[in-house]
């Protein structure tokens, strides 16, 4: 059955990623407001409500109001912004998250997409958590760096216009805004300590979680970390678990693709353990997890329109 979708934001970065997944897809008929009709109050109303499916690439506020616009219980939403990641009433889209979270989301009015650093850490910690390799109660921290798309317009602006910084570390105040998504989804008593930062490369994104092995109640071993989440993600066509003679990982390992990577390094010896992701933000981090939840929610195939 042809189903019917509105971006509302398709001017935005994510939501040109999301229309290019979504554009010659003939089970697929994209609602489209072009020019003025995009900040045409009732055009958007009317939009919202006509279509099948919505998604959202908007400022947090501006996706609540929208929301708030949908007048029917047919309209289905799936929201890229921050607004509703911990919000009650919203399935959490992250499809590989658990084992029952694909059926959750097939059967939800409401997903919010995860955000780009949650989904390299929550595919790393999520799986160990629910193990009992990480205890709930236990400190994690989690290093990341990510393309500068991730902070948008202004951002990428600033960037391609100005002097950019090859490095630049933020959340300084370690009170980013993802952090209780993190600590949530995860299902950790504490909120984990996360370091980002941006880099001079217009996409992609590592992910890192550093482990003293020793330290942790059940004393792991590198093969049981690695086991554990190459048996999370085993069926899965987008999330990979790969164990080879790396010794480098790049922020642009995964990047034009919305698959996501993870590797398992370490030092037995020692007790120490580097679990690392690699994806690109736009990709699984934002517009390919956004067509994932739509391909589901709608019953298609969930890699359509993807890149692998």
């Amino acid at each position: 059955m042809k189903r019917s979708v509105f971006i509302d934001g398709a001017a935005g970065t994510t939501g040109l990623e999301i229309r290019d997944r979504l554009s010659g897809r003939d089970e697929i008929d994209l609602i489209v407001l072009e020019g003025d009709q995009r900040k045409d109050a009732e055009a958007r109303r009317a939009a919202l409500n006509d279509a099948d499916f919505v998604v959202l690439c908007l400022p947090d506020d501006a996706a609540r109001e929208s929301v708030a616009l949908i007048e029917n219980s047919r309209t289905r939403v799936v929201d890229a912004s921050t607004a509703h990641r911990t919000a009650a009433g919203w399935v959490y889209g992250f499809a590989e998250l658990e084992p029952a979270q694909a059926t959750a989301i097939a059967a939800a009015p409401r997903v919010t997409n995860p955000g780009c650093y949650p989904t390299g850490f929550l595919a790393l910690v999520r799986p160990l958590v629910r193990a009992g390799l990480i205890p709930a109660d236990g400190a994690v921290s989690v290093n990341a760096v990510s393309g500068y798309s991730g902070g948008g317009r202004q951002m990428i602006e600033e960037y391609e216009g100005g002097e950019p910084s090859a490095w630049r570390g933020y959340g300084l105040s370690l009170d980013h805004k993802h952090v209780p998504e993190m600590q949530r989804h995860a299902r950790l008593e504490h909120s984990p300590i996360f370091t980002p930062a941006v880099v001079n490369t217009y996409r992609g994104m590592v992910v890192e979680v550093p482990l003293a092995l020793h330290a942790l109640p059940r004393r792991p071993s590198l093969d049981a970390i690695r086991d554990t989440l190459t048996a999370a993600y085993e069926s899965s066509p987008i999330v990979r678990v790969i164990d080879d003679a790396a010794t480098t990982v790049r922020v642009e390992d995964d990047a034009g693709t919305d698959r996501l990577t993870i590797r398992v390094f370490g030092n037995a010896e020692r007790g120490h353990a580097r679990l690392v992701a690699t994806l690109d933000n736009l990709g699984k981090g934002a517009a390919g997890a956004a067509v994932q939840n739509l391909n589901i929610m709608a019953g298609f195939d969930p890699v359509a329109g993807l890149v692998l």
